[in-house]
């Protein structure tokens, strides 16, 4: 008489094995997410919250609320984006588009949180300040968000020769009560204090 294989595979067990696995996934996933929105019209005005709140939290100085806010952030972006991590991949991923809906008016100094350009004055020069949001490259790890630097005026001395500086992953300790463009200007000047020993350059003219 013929013997019946009992190959695990031949009786669908691997199949079987693998939809558990998969099921099991879901359910994880959905207990750590499911409470978040699940549709970008959902998940607008909850993140309009939450940069309100986190702008309030920076503003107490609240670090241990600040990270806590961002994480709800990412983890947003991750239930938007059915938990693939490519939350920024490309213009269309869930934290480019959050980031879009979100931005500041042109001009309007951002909330800690929310993208966006204003335009600052400081020792004679006018700096166009283009803030970083929630999902920034340092927000995982510094409080403090980062932000660029552009000269308006190319023809007057600024704070480099291209025209341009960016500010990276700056470690400080949080003090209450700051505003984004106050952060700029404080952290402009004790860059041009210590590192430019108080003294503008002129933009080189070819970048002008």
């Amino acid at each position: 008489m013929k013997r019946l294989s009992s190959s695990p595979a031949q009786l669908g067990f691997d199949d079987l094995l693998a939809d558990a696995d998969k099921a099991n996934e879901r359910a994880a996933f959905e207990k750590l997410y499911g409470h978040l929105p699940i549709t970008m019209e959902e998940a607008d005005p909850f993140f309009h919250d939450l940069i309100g709140r986190h702008h309030a939290a920076m503003l107490a100085a609240d670090s241990e609320q600040i990270f806590r806010l961002r994480d709800i952030a990412e983890n947003l972006a991750l239930r938007l984006n059915k938990g693939d991590p490519g939350i920024l991949a490309d213009e269309n991923a869930p934290g480019c588009m959050l980031a879009r809906l979100t931005l500041a008016e042109e001009g309007v100094v951002p909330l800690w949180g929310q993208g966006g350009s204003c335009v600052i004055e400081l020792r004679q020069m006018r700096i166009g300040i283009k803030m970083d949001g929630l999902f920034g490259l340092g927000a995982p790890h510094s409080p403090w968000m980062d932000f660029t630097a552009n000269a308006i005026d190319w023809e007057k001395p600024f704070l480099s020769e291209t025209g341009y500086r960016s500010f990276l992953g700056i470690h400080a300790e949080l003090v209450p009560g700051i505003t984004p463009d106050r952060f700029a200007a404080e952290v402009i000047e004790a860059h041009v204090c210590k590192n430019m020993k108080g003294k503008l350059v002129s933009v080189k003219k070819k970048l002008r």
